[in-house]
């Protein structure tokens, strides 16, 4: 198996990405798995590809191990694109994932269904050993919820609504993969690997 870097560390967005990549022979781990340090990397970028390429790159020169980031986040039309690049950190830094989709709900209060309309997108940044950028973006549309429904995912997974009616939240792993932004993007990933390999 080939060993590959996720510059995150969020466990959820490693399950997601090794669930994509462990077919193709490729393991994933954090930095704090292979112990590197990654340090603070500050995501300066004003898009979600620039700060995917900017934690990509820092993972790629402090281990030289094929590194991959994500960065992705909810835009809603109503908030004129919020939180967007600020998704993670929209209701404070140490802000949980209840926090951060309840400000969300606060900031609509009053907001009719039909205009509600939001998309998630996620950005992935992939360097091989050889230095090689792979880099992929995939979406996805829906609704913002009038409150949060399930019990599964995490961040904004409880209050954003499928094309089915169910959040991301009340779909299964396999569901959610099939139709997620970041879903879209591993598979962009998968099928640029598999053409490389």
């Amino acid at each position: 198996m080939r060993k590959f870097l996720i510059a995150s560390n969020n466990p959820h967005k490693v399950q997601e990405i090794n669930r994509i990549l462990n077919p193709l022979g490729i393991n994933a781990f954090t930095a704090a798995d292979l112990g590197v340090d990654l340090g603070d990397v500050e995501e300066t970028g004003t898009t979600f590809a620039e700060n995917a390429e900017i934690k990509a790159t820092a993972a790629f020169e402090k281990s030289g191990i094929p590194s991959v980031a994500d960065d992705s986040g909810l835009m809603v039309d109503a908030l004129n694109g919020r939180p967007g690049v600020y998704s993670a950190r929209y209701a404070g830094e140490n802000a949980t994932d209840k926090d951060r989709y309840t400000k969300l709900l606060n900031e609509l209060k009053g907001v009719p269904d039909e205009n509600r309309t939001a998309r998630f997108v996620s950005s992935i940044c992939c360097i091989l050993e050889d230095g090689t950028k792979i880099k992929v973006e995939g979406t996805s549309e829906g609704k913002i919820a009038f409150e949060p429904k399930g019990e599964d995912g995490f961040g904004y997974d409880p209050v954003f609504i499928t094309s089915d009616g169910r959040t991301f939240a009340q779909l299964s792993s396999d569901e959610k993969d099939a139709i997620s932004h970041r879903g879209a993007s591993l598979k962009k990933l998968e099928k640029a690997l598999r053409g490389i390999k």
